[in-house]
């Protein structure tokens, strides 16, 4: 068993979008002219590979997100300028020898433009895509071409299996139901026989900030009760198998960790 993450760059953005946090991104009086903290806003990817099956968990930003994003507005609030060329996701994969035909499992922690952007990349291939029920529910459903960071351009007309509530996908992975971010947002467990437990939150718990205690939200939360609940949840999990917990936007968590091609955990 062998886990890479896949580091793909940074979108840029000001971190209040993230972290409404009294005296870091909420300014106190004295600093009201100082101008607002733009942040390395990291997507990442994660490959795990068990003896039986492959699995990538989300997919990033896709290179055309300046065209792609703008009917939502969000690529000037969100630009996706922080990247080189070997870290698009198509080349982290291709780095790792790994071809879209290799994966078994394509699973979507939700389907926000930048965890959803390269799904499609993976339709055909014989991959399944899944993501949580709830998450196709309210994706799909809505009317227009986007809502908030859902964009139908990244996932309309995909055929994903869904999965309720936790769930075991593979032997030592488990899909977290991590609700409040968006309606179906999941987490990520992989127990890993040397590394031993690591928790992917995506955007579940945006940065160790976020994470606390006390829990920190964000000004991108789709219900706040359950946003909490779910941050408890993780926290619980974590406390429990003494887990790792891997953040979903943590640039300096990011920066800390091995990542692909060179670094794995197994």
């Amino acid at each position: 068993m062998k886990l890479h993450v896949l580091d793909c760059g940074a979108m840029s953005c000001d971190l209040t979008w993230l972290l409404l946090k009294p005296g870091r991104s909420i300014r106190p009086r004295a600093e009201r002219d100082k101008p607002v903290e733009w942040y390395p806003c990291t997507t990442h990817a994660v490959l795990v590979e068990t003896d039986e099956g492959t699995l990538l968990w989300d997919t990033s930003c896709p290179r055309d997100w300046e065209t792609r994003w703008v009917p939502t507005g969000l690529q000037e609030f969100f630009p996706y300028d922080q990247v080189s060329e070997e870290q698009y996701l198509d080349a982290q994969l291709g780095r790792l020898g790994v071809s879209p035909e290799n994966l078994d499992y394509v699973v979507l922690s939700h389907l926000h433009f930048d965890h959803a952007g390269n799904v499609r990349t993976f339709a055909g291939t014989g991959a399944r895509l899944v993501c949580n029920d709830k998450e196709k529910d309210f994706a799909f459903g809505f009317d227009g071409a986007f809502t908030g960071a859902h964009l139908k351009a990244d996932y309309e007309g995909l055929d994903f299996d869904t999965v309720s509530g936790d769930t075991e996908i593979l032997p030592g992975v488990t899909l977290i139901e991590a609700p409040g971010h968006t309606p179906g947002t999941m987490a990520m467990r992989v127990d890993l026989p040397e590394s031993g437990t690591m928790i992917f939150t995506s955007d579940a718990v945006y940065m160790g900030d976020s994470y606390g205690p006390p829990a920190t939200p964000a000004a991108i939360v789709n219900d706040l009760g359950a946003w909490y609940a779910s941050v408890e949840k993780i926290r619980s999990i974590a406390e429990r198998s003494a887990a790792n917990v891997v953040f979903g936007h943590d640039a300096a968590q990011l920066r800390s960790m091995r990542t692909a091609p060179h670094g794995f955990y197994e």
